[in-house]
């Protein structure tokens, strides 16, 4: 049976990914020091043999016993909320935690392949954008200690792919949805969706002109498999290309909820905040025949009884 080493592993897309690689056939190694996992996310794969589980820090040397075939290293805090509040271990997750798992893909001969973003692409100046975009990024503003964690992890990834001759693939992530996303996270679906059911004001910073695009879990982690798969060993871009303003998402949201107390709350745009975001998926389509299947509206109602639920165990949970 293959092995592969997930980092994050209790996170909204480690745990997806997780699911995915069990039903391939693997044996999954899920790490995570849980400062924004939930072992909720892993409850259903603790008793199975095909998975185990290892409480750790990635930015502490790291060991798995064993021989290990790939290494997905998704570990990072990865919303504006939690890398504000947690600026060093989101650089060190991505220096020292990448430093110490390409050292152990070079030491198990193990293909790794690392969770990047379009964050690497800062406020793009490029729209849509392009892998060999190289970006705009405010490098001592407060979405910099992100930004430039995962565009070192990319140059660090690299050096080890050219210099020690270790396979590595680096997916360049976009907006991702699905189940299992934090309430709190401060990414505008988890927030939108849950302000939306408790009657609440959904947060549109700016004029809400600004644009995202959406991708469905399912179809992310159907591009990560591929790509790890592959033999491409520089960035790809998965992400969908259905792009859409923030304003109008708010009122799919709003619309798909069906709570009439719901309303637009307006607050002033947060610094450094990219105006635009859509990949170009040219790449993805050419080198792993990947692109998304699942549109916005089925992936949202997808992920809506998700949310109801985590809405009313958390509102019991106050109460």
């Amino acid at each position: 049976m293959r092995k592969v080493l997930i980092t994050g592993a209790a996170g909204f897309l480690g745990s997806h990914l997780s699911d995915r690689f069990i039903a391939e056939g693997f044996h999954v190694v899920g790490m995570d020091n849980l400062i924004t996992g939930s072992m909720d996310n892993i409850a259903h794969l603790m008793p199975r043999k095909e998975f185990e589980f290892y409480y750790h820090d990635v930015s502490k040397f790291v060991h798995v016993p064993g021989d290990l075939d790939y290494i997905l290293h998704f570990a990072s805090p990865a919303s504006p909320i939690d890398y504000l509040k947690m600026p060093i271990q989101t650089l060190k997750v991505g220096s020292l935690g990448t430093h110490n798992l390409l050292g152990l893909a070079k030491a198990k001969n193990a293909r790794m392949l690392i969770a990047s973003t379009s964050e690497v692409y800062g406020d793009p100046l490029e729209h849509p954008q392009q892998e060999n975009y190289w970006g705009n990024v405010n490098p001592v503003g407060p979405r910099g200690v992100y930004d430039e964690a995962k565009r070192f992890q990319e140059a660090m990834t690299m050096a080890y792919h050219t210099f020690h001759g270790v396979e590595t693939r680096i997916v360049r992530i976009f907006n991702t949805y699905g189940p299992r996303m934090r309430l709190n996270d401060g990414r505008v679906l988890p927030a939108f969706f849950s302000q939306a059911i408790r009657g609440q004001g959904l947060t549109v910073f700016g004029d809400g002109s600004q644009t995202r695009s959406f991708c469905y879990v399912d179809d992310l982690v159907e591009g990560i498999y591929r790509l790890l798969m592959s033999d491409y060993a520089q960035p790809v871009n998965i992400g969908n290309q259905d792009e859409t303003t923030i304003m109008q998402f708010a009122e799919e949201i709003m619309e798909l909820v069906g709570n009439d107390q719901a309303y637009l709350d307006r607050r002033p745009l947060p610094v450094d905040d990219p105006k635009v975001r859509q990949p170009d998926i040219t790449l993805a389509r050419k080198i792993l025949d990947w692109s998304p299947k699942v549109s916005r509206d089925e992936g949202l109602r997808r992920t809506l009884p998700y949310f109801r639920e985590a809405v009313a165990r958390a509102d019991a949970q106050k109460s």
